[in-house]
């Protein structure tokens, strides 16, 4: 079977995500093994599992970066995509950044746009400064206002927490959270207080399979589960 990504206008704004026997192997090593998963429309979901469990390569997948080699892939068309390492161009104001970002985009009133995210993510305080000047946490902030620019459907996010202080983080999940209130996200992690705190269901991976699918309420003990999952 030749890989098929299916990209759909939302009704609603909102789109669930359906992953169908998805199979990815570099070389001899298997990434992904016959991962099936449906998402439901304003569900947060955490992918949690050990480095190299496969969970960057599946969301690399969703957005299209890559191909999986087999089974098919349906999400919505509107995407944001926040990756692990945050690029951003340091040399750039934070406005004029996501000014030209949003133009690159196509996207219509950036003016308003901009100023609606900048006040939505919590930048006010530091929208005139380069990014070069801002803390690790106000980068992350930067970031998700980039992957909101096109107010997408599906908010995919690849360890949107890491390097961020206590106060950082306190933020940036209650920002996280608020922002699953409206779209459907997706956030790769192996914290699993993160996941705990953040997220409706939890997907464990480990050696590119799907070892555990559940709603965070119906789980006693994530950490006992995920030990379990990934021995």
């Amino acid at each position: 079977m030749h890989p098929r990504i299916r990209l759909f206008r939302a009704k609603n704004g909102i789109m669930a995500v359906h992953i169908e026997h998805i199979n990815k192997r570099f070389g001899q090593q298997e990434v992904l093994q016959d991962v099936s998963l449906d998402i439901p429309e304003g569900q947060v979901l955490g992918l949690l599992g050990p480095n190299g469990a496969g969970k960057s390569t599946l969301m690399k997948i969703l957005i299209g970066l890559w191909k999986a080699d087999s089974g098919t892939v349906q999400v919505p068309a509107n995407i944001g995509y926040l990756p692990e390492n945050n690029p951003l161009y340091e040399e750039m104001y934070v406005v004029e950044y996501l000014q030209f970002m949003a133009g690159l985009e196509g996207i219509q009133n950036t003016e308003y746009r901009v100023q609606t995210l900048i006040e939505r993510v919590g930048l006010t305080p530091e929208k005139h400064k380069h990014i070069r000047e801002l803390s690790k946490g106000y980068r992350q902030r930067v970031g998700l206002a980039q992957a909101l620019l096109g107010d997408p459907d599906l908010l995919i996010l690849d360890e949107p927490t890491t390097g961020l202080d206590p106060n950082q983080l306190v933020e940036i999940r209650s920002l996280i959270r608020s922002l699953g209130r409206d779209r459907t996200v997706i956030l790769s992690t192996h914290i699993m207080q993160e996941v705990r705190e953040m997220c409706d269901r939890v997907v464990i991976l480990d050696h590119g399979q799907v070892k555990a699918d559940e709603l965070i309420g119906n789980i006693p003990n994530l950490e006992q589960l995920f030990h379990q999952m990934t021995q």
